[in-house]
């Protein structure tokens, strides 16, 4: 399904009930981990290399645990094999302190 890329002023926004999350993705990491923003990207560390574009879809599996949602309810937009990527995330049960806190600043 394709989706238009449309201007986001921080890294994430919501489109209805699907999150959408621009990522600076670091592969290779020490661990996963959820890191801070940098400009209108979310740090997000994989510890998968970035071979085939394993480490996307380690970090999918990844967010997936972290957003409280199935596999299949993360949809990579664009950058499956470059560190530059778009998500979007449909109905998330859980968001992280640093999603968090950009959406609550934002209203």
């Amino acid at each position: 399904m394709a989706h238009k890329k449309w201007v986001m002023n921080s890294f994430c926004a919501w489109d209805g009930d699907m999150l959408v999350l621009n990522i600076l993705g670091k592969p290779s990491a020490k661990q996963d981990a959820i890191g801070k923003a940098k400009g209108n990207q979310l740090k997000v560390s994989v510890t998968a290399s970035p071979v085939a574009g394993r480490a996307t879809d380690h970090m999918v599996r990844f967010l997936a645990k972290e957003f409280k949602v199935a596999i299949n309810d993360i949809e990579v937009v664009f950058g499956r094999f470059n560190v530059n990527k778009q998500l979007r995330i449909k109905s998330p049960m859980n968001l992280p302190p640093v999603v968090s806190k950009q959406l609550s600043d934002e209203q």
